[in-house]
């Protein structure tokens, strides 16, 4: 070939090249600059095929192609290192590349029995995308161009990477778009991650695409579906001491696998995670790991919003039930006098069991009923002291947890009045509660005070109504017998039929009366006789129970009773022992029976007589606990003794100095003086019953004598001594022994 000629193809090749060059800035996607490159080459130069191959994870891949030669695109895609090395870094010619025998290419391209090839590499800053290649299937003489090829070169990859650039922000504004008209504050948030995952997933050609997000409560990432594909993957991941995102997401921001995930960060603080994965072999590339990165930094803020929104929304339609709930719990507590539809609308609501206990933990009302768990319940409750309930980590509520089953029962406290009512019992697995479920449980808690309180108010008003029956039906004079039978119809109550009177007395112990002033004593007091009343009406129906002159009554139909009635009244005093000590407050309760009555005026006499036992137990038979009238022998004749000057006179006259000197003393001479006389003067009997060493006790006889001036030894003196005593026993705390002893 002549010089001239060779000028002129140079010539020609340049401006083809310089050509192209300027024509492959202007596109925007990276097919479309290959598609331009390949057809005119092929064009301007007549060879007989033009392609570009990139390298894609350690293989040669055909991008674009232009001519025929099958059998060389079919070979496609070949591992890096078959081929030469300098395919990436040289441009090369049929004549300066390697062997067959070292490059796969050069291999394909001569069993294709291509004449002339050529190569060009693609370089763009350190990144070796490819090469680019031309070939002739004729013998064609080619020029010394290698510095031009290379800078050509330079220009396709610097225009393949502009396109990429290009295509990569035409992806951040449809994203963005995307953002703007798919995701909204109105739209549930199962809509919201729907649609995330959907172009999560397309965008990066994956398989799979879901969101995790972060339960700060506890502590662990929990799959929020729906999700875009399907994938075995677990539904909660708990984050354990280490806080390391990438132990539980291995590809966080790592390109290279089959699965790739991205953190979702609003406010420094992250919300969740968003993951792509894929069930072949395909592996995510830095432009995915671009397009979730661009999705995350804009989705987070938005489901963040999405998420208050929809709490917002959540809670105002909860507070909207819950209002709707109030309302009719209202009309519950207008309508019923009883706990029953309240207990079982409350069950409704919370969804769950709930029983209301009294202030004395015994069940009211259940709302759910469920096998045996009520039982169960009661046992757990019984094991617990009072003490541990009322030191519970919160003043409203303790919990106890079933050790089978695991169930989770929260007593919340009902109070009204400056007084516990009862108990509002919720099973439920957990104690933290959110605000709406906190004012749920206050709200329950104040429909059951105002029912609480309703029927106090109910029950007072009957209790005021049968204290005044009482008191006029234990009057000496009955001046109003009208009216008692009134009242005995209103409590459907026979007057006529005989029944016995007992009077309880409450003694509390120095534990609870220590640090204690006498109001709150008297309410100690109290609640220990409601808890008898409520126990009685269930033990029998046909007592009836009033408060008199300061006493507690008890009025028991004679029928009721069994044959033998001290068996009968032991029973009795017995249980009222039983549900005193229910009742967690320290005390002891004494008892005295009256006799029975025939007539309208005997329930005064039974109610004397009860007095009168009740005295005689408090200062005689402490140990026993309760005593019949009927029982006290010589007591019933002094019973009959008007408590008059004479009796007072007598009893000062024979005992005393002797009670003046026990006053304040650590010898007990009135107590040595009474087991002495009820052990019939036996001075043996007495020092064993006393626990004292025989002299110590002649000791005291000794100075009983000299304080009394008397002989024991005389029977008649006994006699007097004992009548004392027994006289004191029965007038003596009604009338003060300061005020006897004052009779001087």
């Amino acid at each position: 070939m002549s010089n001239m000629k060779k000028d002129k193809l140079m010539k020609k090749l340049e401006h083809h090249l310089r050509s192209t060059a300027r024509h492959l800035i202007k596109f925007d996607t990276e097919e479309e600059v290959l598609q331009y490159l390949t057809t005119s080459f092929r064009t301007d130069i007549y060879c007989d095929f033009v392609g570009v191959i990139l390298n894609e994870k350690d293989k040669f891949v055909l991008k674009a192609w232009s001519g025929t030669l099958p059998s060389v695109t079919e070979s496609f895609p070949l591992p890096v290192e078959l081929c030469s090395p300098k395919l990436l870094k040289l441009s090369l010619t049929h004549k300066n590349a390697d062997s067959p025998d070292c490059c796969q290419l050069s291999k394909i391209l001569k069993a294709a029995q291509v004449k002339t090839w050529f190569s060009v590499p693609l370089y763009d800053y350190e990144f070796q995308l490819g090469f680019c290649i031309v070939g002739f299937l004729n013998d064609v003489p080619l020029l010394d161009m290698e510095t031009t090829f290379d800078e050509f070169g330079k220009d396709i990859a610097a225009a393949m990477g502009l396109a990429r650039q290009k295509n990569s922000q035409l992806k951040k504004f449809e994203t963005m778009e995307w953002i703007n008209k798919t995701l909204s504050l109105n739209a549930p948030l199962e809509h919201q991650i729907a649609e995330l995952t959907l172009w999560a997933g397309k965008g990066t050609n994956a398989d799979f695409a879901c969101i995790y997000l972060y339960n700060e409560k506890e502590n662990c990432f929990v799959f929020q579906p729906p999700s875009y594909g399907k994938m075995e993957l677990p539904y909660r991941i708990t984050i354990e001491e280490d806080y390391e995102l990438s132990k539980y997401f291995p590809f966080l921001e790592k390109t290279g696998g089959n699965q790739l995930s991205f953190p979702l960060v609003s406010e420094l603080r992250t919300i969740g995670v968003l993951y792509v994965g894929n069930k072949r072999e395909a592996v995510f590339t830095e432009n995915d790991l671009k397009m979730l990165e661009l999705l995350s930094n804009h989705v987070a803020a938005v489901l963040e919003n999405a998420r208050l929104f929809n709490n917002e929304k959540e809670q105002k339609n909860r507070l909207q039930y819950l209002l709707d709930y109030q309302q009719a719990l209202v009309k519950q507590t207008i309508e019923a006098d009883t706990f029953e539809g309240i207990t079982a609308m409350l069950s409704d609501l919370f969804q769950n069991q709930v029983i209301l206990f009294d202030r004395f933990l015994r069940p009211i009302s259940v709302g759910i009923e469920t096998s045996q768990s009520l039982e169960t319940l009661l046992e757990l409750v019984a094991k617990i002291p009072e003490r541990e309930r009322e030191n519970s980590k919160s003043p409203d509520f303790f919990s106890i947890e079933d050790p089978d089953s695991l169930e989770v029962y929260t007593f919340w406290k009902i109070n009204g009045g400056g007084s516990l009512l009862g108990y509002l019992t919720i099973r439920s697995p957990r104690t933290e509660l959110d605000e709406i479920e906190r004012l749920t449980i206050e709200l329950a808690r104040n429909i059951c005070s105002i029912q609480f309180i309703k029927q106090k108010i109910s029950l007072d008003a009957k209790e005021q109504a049968k204290d005044s029956f009482i008191s006029k039906l234990l009057a000496e004079t009955i001046e109003d017998k009208e009216g008692i039978l009134r009242y005995a119809n209103l409590f459907q109550w026979d007057l006529y039929k005989s029944h016995q009177l007992a009077v309880l007395s409450i003694t509390l112990a120095d534990k609870e009366l220590r640090g204690s002033n006498l109001f709150e004593q008297q309410a100690k007091k109290n609640l220990v006789w409601d808890y008898i009343k409520s126990s009685l009406s269930s033990f029998e129906q046909t007592i009836l129970t009033g408060y008199h002159d300061e006493k507690h009554v008890l009025i028991v139909p004679t029928q009721m009773k069994s044959k033998r009635s001290e068996k009968f009244w032991q029973t009795l005093y017995h249980k009222i022992r039983q549900w005193v000590s229910e009742t967690f407050v320290q005390c002891e309760v004494y008892m005295g029976v009256g006799g029975k009555t025939t007539e309208m005026h005997d329930y005064y006499v039974s109610y004397q007589q009860a007095i009168q036992a009740l005295n005689i137990v408090n200062s005689r038979l402490r140990q026993k606990g309760f005593s019949s009238f009927e029982e006290l022998g010589s007591y019933t004749i002094l019973h009959h003794l008007n408590h008059s000057m004479a009796v007072d006179l007598f009893v000062k006259k024979q005992l005393g100095p002797l009670l003046n000197y026990s006053e304040g003393k650590n010898t007990d001479l009135y107590n040595t003086l009474h087991t002495f006389l009820q052990h019939n003067g036996n001075v043996k009997s007495t020092a064993e019953a006393l626990f004292i060493h025989r002299s110590s006790l002649l000791y005291r006889l000794e100075k009983i004598e000299a304080l009394l001036a008397v002989d024991l030894s005389d029977a008649e003196v006994r006699f007097n001594l004992m009548m004392a005593l027994k006289l004191f026993d029965m007038y003596g705390k009604e009338i003060e022994r300061k005020s006897l002893l004052s009779l001087k």
